[in-house]
């Protein structure tokens, strides 16, 4: 079993303590890779590389850099690259990001399948290159054959694997496997998997990702938001039936979005180890 786990990069010295010691416990599941988040336009990028630097260094467990090419120069792309390169990082979470409000120029990257191209036609295979996938949609999409499409592209670029959008709705993500197979597209699709532990913060995540939550679910929600023991537990056990679920069917890899606290991952994960 393939288990992988998602940092955003810490911005004070305390966030910096608390997100070694969250490595730390989760390093007893023998992660595939960490990997940590990218801003769009660069807003992260020094806090990024710090990050990433900090765990290859430290923690004995492959770091895995997001990057998004929205607002950036084929110049900052390789600057960067090749301080990766530089200290043995060789995967990479290739992304185009949300365009900041009030961006004019773009840079010279519209989507993400140009930056796989890019990275391949400056390192050729030097860099495994996840993209990422929308099982439910993505929300900017015109329709399902259109992101269908910019998918496709992605991989016919160069992408090695890819990594969803969390989603809890089992049934979404097979359709989406089974629909980029007739498309031509067969690579490791790894389930990107969210712990349920805030109402308020989980409808405003998937507000703004598209992810739907069932209303079953949404309704056990509202009941538990102020009973965050009740809300906990009831959270595990959606999750943690999601990835059984998911193994039950042959999935061997699962991505996990930490943000940045390990005990609720670290518990599903463990679930399906």
């Amino acid at each position: 079993m393939k288990i992988s786990f998602e940092f955003f990069p810490p911005r004070t010295n305390q966030a910096k303590e608390k997100l070694n010691q969250v490595r730390q416990s989760l390093s007893v599941v023998s992660p595939e890779y960490f990997s940590t988040t990218f801003g769009a336009g660069g807003t992260t990028q020094d806090a990024t590389l710090g990050a990433v630097l900090d765990i290859q260094k430290n923690d004995n467990i492959p770091a895995a850099p997001h990057l998004s090419c929205i607002g950036s120069e084929k110049s900052n792309i390789v600057e960067l690259l090749d301080q990766y390169k530089s200290t043995n990082i060789n995967r990479i979470i290739a992304l185009r990001g949300d365009i900041p409000l009030g961006i004019v120029d773009i840079g010279d990257f519209h989507y993400a399948n140009e930056l796989v191209e890019f990275i391949r036609s400056e390192y050729n295979y030097y860099f495994h290159i996840e993209v990422a996938a929308y099982p439910e949609m993505h929300p900017q999409a015109k329709n399902i054959v259109s992101d269908l499409t910019h998918f496709v592209n992605k991989i016919k670029a160069g992408a090695n694997g890819a990594i969803t959008q969390y989603f809890y709705n089992a049934d979404a993500y097979f359709r989406f496997k089974d629909d980029v197979q007739k498309l031509g597209v067969d690579i490791p699709i790894t389930p990107g998997i969210m712990p349920i532990t805030n109402y308020t913060q989980l409808l405003n995540f998937s507000n703004m990702c598209g992810t739907q939550i069932p209303k079953w679910i949404l309704e056990r929600l509202k009941l538990y938001e102020n009973d965050l023991e009740s809300l906990g537990d009831f959270g595990f056990d959606v999750v943690a039936n999601l990835c059984q679920t998911l193994k039950s069917q042959g999935v061997n890899s699962f991505h996990f979005y930490s943000m940045n606290c390990a005990e609720p991952s670290l518990k599903l994960a463990k679930s399906i180890i």
